[in-house]
């Protein structure tokens, strides 16, 4: 049999530190990342056939737990018809004309592969529909790994941002402007001052990639009043909020209609699968109706979309966010009572089914904050949970997920293997 260590080896020998995607190198936490191989309702298996609670989900879209019978039976049934065509098929027209009914804001959709892909041509669309360059993003928040938004804030709040990756052309990263999450007079100042040179600003309306941090009140309905009033493009980029907080998204939570949304992960049922749309005059600047190209040879095809379609029929179940909002409520306040009890300043937020948790006495708003948990304490309480059976996400700056599929169960467990965690690391 094959250990975890030994797969790692061999990966770093050919895949660029072991891993296709950074943060399964561990390299926030330290350690060997585990080589998974089966997952089944709440609970993975790693290469050595030990067993984990999960608390990644695939990084969010497995809202009903791995393996669930209604999608592999789908998926099964579609692939004996063939992978994919490039060409249209039945199946993307009845998924875009479900999401438009689902997100009532996206009165046209365009499907890609992936979140990167959706945002990236979101941004493209901002700058041709406007005619303008600049786009405003926010320190903290993630939006795939497009040039224009590796991009992190300049020395002051009105400056341009600078580049956050190597390969970022440094005249690239000056269109795009940089803000602290959640502060509304920077956003006030920003649009007074360059309003009319704005194609589009992006957010997460819940921010979950720097750890989970929620809006505060009224911060999004400036955000839209201000866009609004300046010819600006509201992007709210849902690829992770998106029927995971609610069904139909963080929008639909918090009444806020943008101009464009990009949604991913959940769409795809744990297939590479996502979209952007909006507004029918934005999206109809679209090739081949208007100027502004995007591509994909892979969009749309029927396994992804089948896996979507059947994941988020499911989600229309009476109750299920109040029972996901419930349990993850349950899970999150027992961790931080337990964390407080054995002596560690701890924090937590959830919507629905994703949960930030904050070695940090008070709640984050924003990057800064957020930068100030305890570190080394989350890293030591990752590797006591880890060794558990409890797969949290490997870094204190990502947020958490539950699924349908957890239980009771597996919540009591999770709380039991902390407490057992905090009471060693006390010691």
């Amino acid at each position: 049999m094959l250990t975890n260590q030994q797969l790692f080896d061999r990966a770093q020998q050919y895949i660029p530190g072991g891993v296709n995607s950074p943060v399964r190198a561990f390299r926030s936490v330290g350690g060997i990342p585990p080589f998974l191989t089966r997952g089944l309702g709440p609970r993975v298996w790693d290469v050595e056939e030990k067993e984990y609670i999960d608390y990644v989900g695939s990084w969010g879209p497995l809202l009903h737990g791995h393996a669930h019978p209604s999608i592999i039976k789908a998926v099964q049934a579609v692939i004996e018809r063939g992978l994919s065509f490039g060409a249209p098929t039945a199946l993307e027209v009845e998924f875009a004309e479900q999401l438009t009914q689902w997100v009532p804001s996206m009165e046209q959709v365009r499907l890609t592969s992936s979140g990167t892909e959706a945002t990236m041509s979101a941004i493209r669309l901002a700058r041709g529909y406007t005619g303008r360059s600049l786009i405003v993003k926010f320190d903290g928040c993630y939006h795939g790994h497009g040039d224009s938004l590796l991009v992190k804030a300049g020395s002051g709040a009105l400056t341009f941002g600078q580049p956050d990756s190597g390969g970022v052309p440094t005249e690239l990263a000056a269109q795009t402007l940089v803000l602290e999450y959640n502060h509304i007079g920077q956003l006030e100042d920003l649009f007074a001052a360059r309003g009319e040179a704005i194609a589009a600003v992006i957010v997460e309306p819940v921010a979950g990639n720097m750890n989970m941090v929620l809006p505060r009140p009224g911060f999004l309905n400036r955000l839209r009043e201000l866009t609004r009033a300046h010819g600006a493009l509201l992007i709210f980029d849902e690829v992770m909020t998106g029927f995971r907080v609610a069904f139909g998204g963080a929008q639909a939570v918090y009444g806020i209609c943008p101009d464009l949304t990009t949604l991913g992960k959940v769409i795809g049922g744990g297939m590479p699968l996502a979209a952007f749309g909006g507004r029918r005059e934005i999206m109809q600047k679209l090739a081949p109706l208007g100027p502004v190209y995007q591509a994909g040879t892979l969009s749309g095809n029927p396994v992804a979309v089948t896996a979507g379609l059947v994941n988020l029929h499911l989600a229309q179940e009476n109750g299920l966010y109040e029972r996901l909002g419930d349990m993850t409520r349950t899970l999150t306040e027992g961790l931080v009572a337990l964390g407080r009890q054995y002596g560690f300043p701890m924090s937590t937020c959830s919507l629905g089914g994703m949960f930030g948790l904050y070695f940090r006495d008070i709640l984050p708003t924003n990057l800064r904050e957020v930068m100030e948990s305890d570190k080394v304490a989350f890293n030591a309480f990752f590797h006591g949970m880890l060794e558990c059976g409890v797969y949290l996400a490997p870094s204190a700056f990502e947020a958490g997920f539950v699924s349908a599929a957890h239980t009771s169960v597996e919540l009591d467990q999770t709380l039991s293997a902390a407490e057992n965690v905090f009471k060693k690391l006390r010691r």
